[in-house]
């Protein structure tokens, strides 16, 4: 039997979005569109190739990412008298996924993204997520890592089109080694 432990520092970011949560939650999910389930199980059931899986995915996600799993926690917090909004989400891209997949498949651990959009106690709206290269970093392989600074940008570039403003990490100015 093996066993390995791997500790590393993962960077959570917070911005708050500088909007109310329906309006940004809203301009979230028009931007980054939930997976088109139906039409990605075709191309499987016809064993397409991965040049029409990448077109179909480019796409299904104008910004470079697609919404896989959606939660809006608030509905069952409301039961124990908890009034902040949140929802919750998986967001990522299976095309960009895959380049990593193909050196380390446990990087499934950390792809898709986690990402929420919450309102604290005072009523301010924020957009929260793990650095993506804080987490891919952790495999230790330098193509893993290439992708999850690729996913940095990409991440700097959505919430930039959100109109929230970008944390510095996202844009390299400050990245683990």
């Amino acid at each position: 039997m093996s066993i390995t432990t791997h500790v590393h520092e993962v960077h959570r970011l917070a911005v708050a979005v500088g909007a109310g949560f329906d309006d940004f939650r809203d301009r979230y999910e028009r931007s980054v569109p939930i997976l088109h389930v139906e039409r990605f199980a075709a191309l499987v059931r016809e064993g397409a190739d991965w040049d029409t899986v990448l077109r179909t995915t480019a796409e299904n996600a104008p910004h470079d990412f697609i919404r896989y799993w959606t939660l809006d926690a608030d509905v069952l917090m409301r039961l124990a008298g908890d009034r902040p909004h949140c929802s919750s989400y998986l967001m990522g891209n299976h095309a960009i996924a895959e380049r990593m997949y193909r050196h380390d498949p446990g990087i499934m651990l950390y792809a898709p993204l986690r990402t929420l959009i919450h309102e604290d106690v005072d009523g301010t709206a924020w957009f929260s997520v793990d650095q993506p290269s804080t987490r891919f970093n952790s495999f230790g392989d330098p193509a893993i890592t290439e992708v999850g600074i690729e996913l940095d940008r990409k991440l700097a570039a959505l919430i930039e089109h959100l109109g929230a403003p970008v944390p510095p990490a996202l844009r390299g100015e400050s990245r683990p080694t």
